[in-house]
Order: structure tokens, then C-alpha cells, then sequence
């Protein structure tokens, strides 16, 4: 189910893939090599913080490495990551602001339903909100490809814009000729593509992640799951219909902490959520770092 939701999600919209290609960095800095050290700097950190079954941002990750890349690119030249119009109001600020609102308005729907439902039977309740939160968690993850799929369709289109720019596909055969990009618009292969893949990837699990936030986090019962679902999927389609590019793995996190204080403050393991916290404060610089120093490397061979 999470899988078909974040297919149809990713296929509609686009506002956060053009904030991801050429919202963030000058594209005149940007060459293939550029792009490449951002992905791979990107998966650099994913694979590293997913091995130690912490939620970091995929977005944040990907983000940090293409301005990285973008900053060497340019030798050093700060001017050509977009701070006033792109990676201030639409990264920086939503990073700070969006957990706080997962987080309290997790809070506050928890503490809705607790005063809503408390004269019901936990039978009752549990058998109410196991076929509610079938819905809730469709929308979670509809929402969620709606916002994460299209930074990767935008990382992608600046690639193949600046391929096209460059004269990189001056000389494919004609049947390859759907790569030129000449104007940056989001390919329909491109959409469709990137949609399948999510899917794909959805549907192959990532459980290391899916216990740290289900069960040494907090344990979820399926009320729980509803509120922390409901609440960030409200924040992250909203996020998306702006193009901010939001951090879904953060607003989801913040959004079961909210939840689980609620449940029981102190049945929150508190050392989980340091690990996670620090792990969402160096993603962006570490992935920045990588993506530079992959840049330098690559643009001297």
C-alpha cells in the first residue's frame, strides 16, 4: 500500500523539483560532474546513518551535497548557492521549523483523541483506529512522494538540462535524443520514472529505519500511528504544494516524539532521539563536505 500511495503521490506536482534543480545553486557553475558528486554524496551519508538505523534526511542529504559540489565547482565562490531566495526560506528555515510543528501538533492531536476517546473501551479504540490508520498512512505516503520523488526528479532534469547546455548529447544517436533537455521542464520519463522507483524502493523495505521510529523510539499502537500519520502528512503536503522541499523523515520523527510525550513522556527513550537529532544536525554540512571535496577530486581527473 505504501508503495501504490507514494507512486501516485510522485506523480503529480512539480514545484519541488524545480526548487531542488535550480532553485539552490547558479545552474551556470553546474556541470555532470557537479550533479554526480551531489548524488554520490548523498548516498554517501543515507547509507551511513541507514546502517546505523537512523532516520536522516534523504532530502537534506542531497540538498547539502549539490551546494557543496556547486561551491568547489565555483572555486570557493559563495555567491552561486542561492541563500536569499532558495536554501534560506525553503531549506534552513523549514529544517528548524517543520520538526517543531510535527512535534507539537503531534502533541496536540494525541491529546485530543486521548480526551476524545477515554470514556471508550482500548478494544474498542484499537480496533477503531487499526482500519483508520489504514487511511492515515495512505495519506502519509502519498504525501510523502509528492515531496521526496520530485528531488530527485529535479536533481535528475539539471543534469540533463546541463548536459544539454554543455553539448554533452550533441552527438547521441536520434533514439537517444529524449535526453536533450534545452529548457529546464520536467521530462514525462523522468516523472514516471522516478515514481516507479519509489515505489520499488518502498516496497523493499527499509526496516532498520521502520523499527528505530516504531519501536526503540517509542512504541506505536495504532491510535498513536494514526495522530503522528494524520499530523505529517498535513504538514508535508502543504510543504510540498509551496515547493519547499521539506524533510519528510524529520517531520515524521517529530511527529511520533509529539505523539509518544503524549502517550508517556517518560516512556520515551530519550538517547534514541539525541542519536537522531544529531544525526539531522550534521546532514547538511557533512553531506556539503563530501559533495566539495568529491567535486575537486572528479573535476581534476
Amino acid at each position: 500500500m505504501a508503495a501504490f500511495f507514494n507512486l501516485t503521490g510522485a506523480l503529480f506536482g512539480g514545484a519541488v523539483a524545480s526548487t531542488i534543480g535550480k532553485g539552490l545553486v547558479d545552474t551556470n557553475v553546474v556541470s555532470m560532474t557537479t550533479v554526480l558528486s551531489a548524488v554520490i554524496a548523498a548516498f554517501t551519508w543515507n547509507i551511513t546513518t541507514w546502517w546505523f538505523g537512523l532516520p536522516s534526511s534523504s532530502s537534506h542529504a542531497l540538498i547539502g551535497g549539490l551546494c557543496g559540489a556547486a561551491l568547489a565547482a565555483a572555486n570557493g565562490n559563495w555567491s552561486v548557492i542561492k541563500w536569499n531566495a532558495g536554501v534560506w526560506p525553503k531549506v534552513v528555515v523549514p529544517m528548524i521549523t517543520s520538526p517543531f510543528a510535527g512535534f507539537i501538533f503531534g502533541a496536540l492531536l494525541m491529546f485530543l483523541l486521548f480526551v476524545a476517546l477515554q470514556r471508550f473501551t482500548p478494544h474498542f479504540v484499537h480496533s477503531l483506529f487499526g482500519k483508520l490508520q489504514i487511511f492515515s498512512a495512505a495519506w502519509m505516503a502519498h504525501s510523502h512522494g509528492t515531496n521526496d520523488a520530485q528531488k530527485t526528479m529535479g536533481i535528475i532534469t539539471l543534469a540533463l538540462f546541463t548536459g544539454t547546455q554543455g553539448g554533452s548529447f550533441d552527438h547521441l544517436p536520434a533514439w537517444l535524443s529524449f535526453l536533450k533537455t534545452p529548457v529546464f521542464v520536467l521530462p514525462k520519463w523522468v516523472i514516471v520514472l522516478c515514481a516507479v522507483t519509489m515505489a520499488v524502493g518502498t516496497a523493499a523495505g527499509g526496516w532498520r529505519i521502520i523499527r528505530t521510529l516504531g519501536h526503540r523510539m517509542v512504541k506505536l499502537q495504532p491510535v498513536h500511528g494514526f495522530a503522528a500519520e494524520t499530523t505529517a502528512a498535513l504538514i508535508i503536503q502543504g510543504a510540498s504544494y509551496y515547493g519547499i522541499p521539506l524533510s519528510t523523515t524529520h517531520v515524521i520523527s517529530a511527529s511520533i516524539m509529539g505523539v509518544g510525550a503524549v502517550k508517556r513522556f517518560s516512556g520515551m527513550r530519550w538517547t534514541v532521539v539525541e542519536r537522531i537529532i544529531w544525526a539531522w544536525v550534521f546532514t547538511l554540512p557533512a553531506s556539503g563536505l563530501i559533495g566539495y571535496a568529491l567535486e575537486r577530486v572528479l573535476a581534476a581527473h
